[in-house]
């Protein structure tokens, strides 16, 4: 499933052509004996930042060390975002009713992370393993230590000290003739202490200089569009709410989608299905093959039609009478809460417009986006995100004019045109994340992506490709790993 949870990390670059144009310039300095420019003293700016999880986190903490105002808005008890395990799922397989009552984990119960620790974590907080044998202190860790991670974060930084827990946003909007305004509308539970329990909510509108929005986009699914889908008669769910493989038991299952989850998926369900069926639109239509290692899964092209009787029929001609239609289609991005007056949108997956993935240009800097790419190395791409957009709210770095982050936008929705990448690939960074992280770095003034860390995402990248079942297990890169510790030494952390 292309951009969930498990996909947050490693994935083959894409094979479309590199979309993304960063441009920068240099000025030769021509007086090295000159002493360099004072920096103007920074502007302080009360700013929100919507969510806690690992973008938020890092959201918070390089706004206050850039002296800024901040308030984190969490409507869970406790950091973690995303990477927070909820056992529970939705009473709407397919998560379409839009009155569900919402679980916001995507979680399944085995996740591991499909990059290595060291490429995972912060650039300057790194992601070692605890010398606590309670810790999971494998490579390629389950969602728990991740969640444990991001909570050492920001107890290491006092984060938790500007969250408001158990408060939702329900609205975020210019304030009307006051430019650089924003009002933040949000609910915070109202527990009786004695009990534990929810006895209401508090509303509170406030005022704010600026707001970050960091609310992730696991939460709303996507649902493939198959003629006939309405009236087929056996069960469906999204990978939303898939947790353990019992319920497939004895089963005939179809998965549509070839992500990293539905590759963790598909095979765990294998174990105890009778058949499982992964459908994939990467694959030319005549395919049809056996998975290795196993005698009850194969892959195919994509599904043709579906009907009442219960058949599936792909297109390479096969047809299966299936059980259950598992979903692992991905999800759309979702800010129910921000009324922006149509300046920003959201079409066919795309979140726009965005000067370089983060600022609406007639808004900005005082609306910013954080995490929105996929197929990236999420948590340091964030921190270099959220550095830029510190760094330009306190006037230290500056921003284009908005008619010329306009054109830069166009510029860019023109070349994805131009190279027949569809609207829902905008966010898609593929093979250029690097070369996106490394601009960045450059508006900051700050070192870009480590060489081991790219080396050892592609190599980590390679062997899941090549050895599916073991990658998170055994691997051939001890020498990266050797220049990530050496590196690591620069940091202080608590074992």
């Amino acid at each position: 499933m292309d951009g969930d949870p498990a996909d947050a990390s490693i994935s083959q670059a894409s094979k479309k052509p590199n979309s993304l144009r960063w441009v920068t310039t240099t000025t030769p300095i021509k007086h090295l004996s000159m002493p360099p420019p004072q920096l103007p003293p920074p502007i302080s700016r009360h700013v929100a930042v919507i969510g806690a999880g690992a973008a938020g986190l890092v959201s918070a903490r390089e706004l206050r060390r850039e002296g800024h105002d901040v308030v984190v808005f969490e409507r869970d008890s406790q950091v973690g975002g995303t990477w927070m395990y909820n056992p529970q799922v939705e009473p709407d397989p397919l998560s379409l009713d839009p009155n569900r009552r919402i679980i916001h984990s995507s979680l399944y119960s085995s996740l591991r992370t499909n990059l290595p620790r060291e490429v995972m974590g912060f650039k300057d907080y790194p992601f070692i393993a605890k010398n606590d044998k309670k810790r999971d202190q494998r490579r390629f860790p389950g969602h728990r230590e991740v969640v444990l991670y991001l909570q050492d974060f920001a107890g290491e930084f006092r984060i938790e000290e500007m969250v408001r827990f158990d408060t939702e946003v329900v609205h975020v909007g210019p304030v009307e003739d006051n430019i650089g305004k924003w009002i933040v509308r949000s609910k915070r539970k109202i527990s009786d202490d004695d009990r534990e329990v929810s006895c209401g909510f508090d509303v509170d509108e406030e005022i704010y200089d600026a707001v970050v929005i960091c609310n992730g986009h696991y939460t709303e699914p996507r649902i493939a569009s198959i003629p006939g889908i309405s009236s087929w008669p056996g069960k469906q769910m999204h990978s939303h709410n898939y947790r353990t493989p019992e319920g497939f038991q004895d089963q005939v299952a179809i998965l549509i989608g070839s992500s990293a989850s539905s590759d963790d998926i598909s095979r765990e369900i294998a174990r105890v299905a009778k058949e499982v069926h992964v459908t994939s639109r990467s694959v030319v239509d005549e395919t049809y093959r056996e998975q290795p290692g196993y005698d009850n899964m194969w892959l195919h092209s994509m599904i043709e039609s579906v009907h009442d009787d219960g058949s599936v029929v792909f297109r390479n001609g096969r047809v299966v009478v299936a059980d259950i239609i598992l979903h692992c289609t991905g999800y759309k991005y979702h800010f129910p809460f921000l009324d922006t007056n149509a300046i920003v949108t959201v079409d066919e997956n795309r979140v726009g417009p965005l000067y370089k993935q983060v600022f609406p240009p007639v808004l900005a800097p005082w609306l910013s986006f954080v995490g929105l790419p996929w197929k990236v190395v999420p948590f340091p791409l964030f921190e270099l995100q959220t550095k830029w957009i510190a760094g330009v709210l306190s006037g230290h770095i500056a921003l284009p004019s908005p008619e010329e982050m306009m054109e830069d936008v166009k510029a860019f929705y023109e070349t994805l045109e131009a190279s027949n990448i569809p609207k829902h690939y905008t966010h898609n960074l593929g093979g250029c994340q690097f070369e996106y992280d490394n601009w960045l770095a450059s508006q900051c003034g700050c070192p870009g992506i480590e060489e081991w860390r790219r080396q050892m995402y592609d190599a980590a990248s390679k062997s899941r490709r090549l050895r599916p079942e073991i990658y998170r297990d055994e691997w051939d890169d001890d020498d990266l790993v050797l220049e990530a510790y050496r590196d690591f030494t620069k940091y202080t952390w608590k074992s």
